[in-house]
């Protein structure tokens, strides 16, 4: 009899560290907003491919997007999209932004496309995410990265 308890001792924190061990962390973190391509049209007109970067542990859909844009040091307006779009854990996804720049943006653009020189952006503002099951939350963006000019692809930075 004295066997036997330590036994099912034993057996009964083996079933509770089994236990504790299994599931999937889910972690929501801060989701990130960059530029991954602007392209300039023929007609004059932007359309700016937004990369919506995940990096939770769990799917999340991106339902807004609202950020205010300055290219080198000319503010250029707000991008604005709803794209509903889920994406998968630790990955990210591109939605594309019709966008119609004033004219000062357009030359700072147009300038650094013939000078084949590096760009700075920034996009600040908020993007609303949820993971697939929970209620939209707004997450504060602020971005500073760089475009520069496309080898082969006229018009295009990335």
């Amino acid at each position: 009899m004295m066997r036997r308890i330590p036994l099912l001792g034993l057996v009964l924190v083996s079933i509770l560290l089994a236990g504790c061990g299994s599931g999937m962390v889910r972690r929501v973190s801060d989701p990130a907003i960059s530029i991954q391509q602007l392209t300039v049209k023929a007609d004059g007109q932007w359309v700016v491919e937004l990369r919506l970067q995940n990096y939770s542990s769990i799917p999340m859909r991106f339902d807004t997007v609202n950020v205010e844009m300055q290219i080198g040091d000319q503010a250029t307006g707000t991008l604005q999209a709803t794209p509903a779009l889920s994406v998968g854990p630790e990955s990210a996804d591109v939605v594309s932004v019709p966008f119609s720049p004033p004219s000062a943006a357009r030359i700072v653009v147009a300038d650094t496309l013939t000078g084949r020189r590096a760009l700075p952006y920034t996009l600040k503002g908020t993007v609303g995410a949820a993971p697939e099951d929970k209620k939209v939350r707004t997450f504060d963006v602020d971005t500073r990265n760089t475009l520069n000019p496309v080898p082969g692809l006229d018009g295009v930075l990335r």
